[in-house]
């Protein structure tokens, strides 16, 4: 389980196909704090991290300081439902690592469990701030099951825990302070970039609770 806080960015440096399969390494600041078969979210997708390579150099161009590198495998499902495989080298992904039992909740209960991607179609100046405007697939058979965005109620974008601004059928908006700008991939995102979304689990229980009666 995930809190939507991000740790840290990383930097994709390789991805190979195995199979169906992706094998992505990354490098990141906390590499070294990481271990073989822990979870990692990145961009909000639980993905085991499945080997820890030797050191490398740090990287100017990234602005971090990296003691190795790291290496996870995306299967299908993943790269189908997430922007997983739309990665390239040279990308920059959020990451954070599961949350310890003694931490604190200084986001919202997230799962690592994308359930779409949306697409920004808007990204705007707000004197200091940013507001982006996400689109997603509409479909009235999930939004029965919960998938939808209400109004002050929480939202991950690219493993970001958000508040939701302005919802509409498929269409929501999001506040960036410039701490959240400078620390994370929406440094990134423009209208045009694909993100992933994990609409909010309390959601989907209750909707749940109503089909069940």
């Amino acid at each position: 389980m995930f809190t939507g806080i991000i740790e840290s960015i990383a930097t994709v440096r390789s991805i190979r196909r195995t199979g169906d399969n992706l094998d992505l390494t990354f490098s990141s600041p906390i590499t070294d704090e990481l271990s073989v078969a822990q979870s990692l979210a990145h961009n909000g997708v639980c993905l085991t991290i499945t080997g820890i390579t030797s050191a490398l150099s740090p990287s100017p161009e990234a602005n971090e300081q990296s003691s190795g590198l790291y290496t996870v495998t995306a299967m299908r499902e993943t790269i189908e439902r997430t922007n997983i495989g739309l990665l390239r080298e040279g990308d920059l992904v959020n990451i954070e690592r599961s949350m310890p039992a003694n931490g604190r909740f200084d986001g919202h209960i997230v799962q690592g469990h994308v359930d779409t991607t949306a697409e920004c179609i808007g990204l705007e100046d707000a004197n200091g701030s940013y507001i982006y405007t996400f689109r997603h697939p509409f479909d009235p058979a999930m939004v029965k099951r919960g998938y939808f965005c209400a109004d002050k109620g929480s939202v991950t974008v690219n493993g970001v825990s958000l508040t939701v601004c302005n919802p509409t059928d498929d269409t929501f908006q999001v506040n960036i302070i410039p701490f959240t700008f400078d620390n994370t991939n929406f440094q990134t995102i423009r209208p045009g970039t694909i993100v992933n979304i994990e609409f909010d689990i309390l959601g989907k229980l209750v909707a749940r609770m109503q089909q069940l009666g």
